[in-house]
């Protein structure tokens, strides 16, 4: 009902302010602390319209109460889609990019979601999303996170008109200056989600590590979820997470890309002109990787630029990326005793192994490049190439040494299995975590021509009842995608490697999964 205590002025003003509200969309508007809250809501807090009341179950609802109380609304007519949307969002406002437990939870929920798209016992789709809604809930109640909010409303900053807006804002990062930086975002994050996302990656594009590149994927994944129209909410937490990095460490570290991406840039003219479509073979693919894989980052960078110079097609040059990351996962001879954690022993490759780190890297400049203009995707491929380097170059010339899974003997010890019998022998091999086994079945079974799905469901149960230390869900994804992309006579040695990662993951049952299968009366 109209109210008719207001004044006419106020009435003018909700009404502009409406149309305002209708330009920006509905997303920014709420960042912008310009959206109506709900009912009893703080009006200063960003609040996500009529997603808000399963927002707010998600960031208040205990961890032990989260398991029943989410299959309940499940079985009332909650969609998993939904789910996902509402804990990302509860994630979001109140981590905001700058916890390390809540971005990684953050990355695994749309793999989840998938995860659980592809399972075909009805009773188990849910397992793969409850398991992340455990490890959401949990991290929201140990960080005290259930009623704070990293992110708060932001007012529009004024960027320069006679500047980009995307230099504007790494600088502001470069400083340290947080509300420079949300302001200037939020300025220019008005239009098309593309037209931010090319903003954004200007800043992101000052380093080449894993969380700064897979955060801004895996958030623009999530729009499909959340709605395009929150893509300021979601791609703002890379504005957090990469002015908390900027300290002195982290700035020497990546002193040489900063430097060596825009030399390459220019040198090259890779932004005079569109990317080409030029074929490419599988031999140059294969020297390509090889290329990336045994030079330093520089000599990478560099041979991916020349080859966009030269106008080979973008897929292609990712696919070559790609298969270099792969090898880091493949040659691994485990982690050393000094790295070992609990669960993370002395030989396993699985978390945060530079091969898993390097693989969901390449995955998402792919999956950025792909999305983005033409400086977008020539910055994440040359970026993606130098970053596989140096991840190399973390165990200095090692990995060239090592030979790759599985190896000969492996091979020898798998060959009298019959081919009916190999799914089974490759979840017996997981679960007696060995990993050079658990390889040389997947090669065994890539030969006799297995149904690929198969196998993928094979591992797809391990990546939902481990923990896989905070890396399950995305590195099942990133090989699915990077499988699904890759022409044939690259694409069966991404499964192989997720066999080994698989089997080093073993072991480490993940919080919540036995009682979600429980509960959904399900094994």
């Amino acid at each position: 009902m109209f109210d008719r205590t207001r004044t006419r002025r106020e009435m003018l003003t909700d009404i502009g302010r409406g149309m305002f509200v209708a330009g920006l969309g509905a997303g920014v508007a709420a960042d912008l602390g310009l959206a109506p809250a709900w009912a009893g809501d703080d009006p200063g807090a960003v609040t996500f319209g009529d997603l808000e009341p399963l927002v707010a179950f998600m960031q208040e609802t205990p961890a032990d109460k989260i398991l029943p109380r989410a299959i309940e609304k499940i079985r009332a007519g909650t969609d998993l889609k939904q789910l996902v949307a509402a804990a990302a969002l509860a994630n979001a406002r109140a981590f905001g990019g700058e916890d390390y437990v809540g971005f990684h939870t953050l990355m695994a929920l749309v793999p989840a979601f998938h995860m659980s798209a592809e399972e075909k016992t009805e009773a188990r789709k849910p397992l793969a999303v409850l398991k992340v809604l455990v490890r959401n809930a949990g991290r929201l109640q140990e960080a005290g996170a259930a009623k704070t909010a990293v992110l708060k409303p932001v007012k529009p900053g004024a960027p320069a008109k006679d500047r980009p807006g995307g230099d504007q804002l790494r600088d502001q990062v470069r400083n340290r200056d947080l509300a420079g930086a949300e302001g200037t975002f939020a300025a220019l994050a008005g239009g098309s989600p593309e037209d931010a996302l090319n903003t954004l990656m200007v800043m992101v594009d000052d380093a080449a590590e894993v969380h700064r590149v897979v955060l801004v994927s895996r958030s623009w994944d999530l729009l499909d979820f959340v709605g395009r129209e929150r893509a300021h909410t979601m791609l703002r937490q890379s504005v957090h997470y990469c002015v908390k990095g900027e300290q002195s460490g982290y700035v020497k570290a990546f002193a040489q890309i900063r430097e060596l991406l825009p030399k390459l840039l220019d040198q090259h003219k890779l932004l005079a002109r569109p990317t080409g479509n030029r074929t490419a073979d599988d031999a140059w693919v294969a020297r390509l990787a090889e290329t990336i894989f045994k030079g330093t980052p520089e000599q990478a960078a560099e041979a991916v630029a020349v080859a966009l110079a030269e106008g080979f097609d973008p897929g292609s040059i990712g696919e070559a990326v790609s298969l270099a990351a792969n090898q880091l996962v493949l040659r691994d001879e485990g982690r050393p005793k000094e790295w070992a954690q609990p669960n993370k022993p002395p030989g396993s490759v699985h978390g945060d192994s530079i091969g898993v780190h390097a693989c969901d890297s390449v995955n998402a400049w792919r999956n950025i490049a792909r999305a983005g203009d033409t400086r977008t995707r020539v910055s994440s491929l040359v970026l993606g190439a130098y970053q596989v380097a140096r991840d190399r170059g973390v165990r200095g010339d090692l990995f060239a040494k090592w030979d790759p899974y599985p190896r000969p003997e492996h091979m020898e010890k798998v060959r009298g299995i019959p081919a009916d019998a190999l799914l089974k022998e490759l979840g017996g091999a997981i679960r007696e975590k060995d990993q050079g086994r658990a390889a040389a079945i997947t090669q065994r079974l890539g030969e006799e021509k297995a149904t690929p799905a198969d196998v993928f469901a094979v591992l797809r149960d391990f990546a939902v009842s481990e923990d896989g230390a905070l890396h399950a869900e995305k590195f099942y994804r990133t090989t699915v995608e990077d499988y699904t992309a890759a022409r044939s006579a690259f694409r069966w040695r991404r499964v192989v490697a997720l066999a080994r990662v698989t089997a080093s993951a073993y072991g480490y049952p993940a919080p919540g999964f036995k009682d979600a299968c429980g509960l959904l009366k399900t094994s």
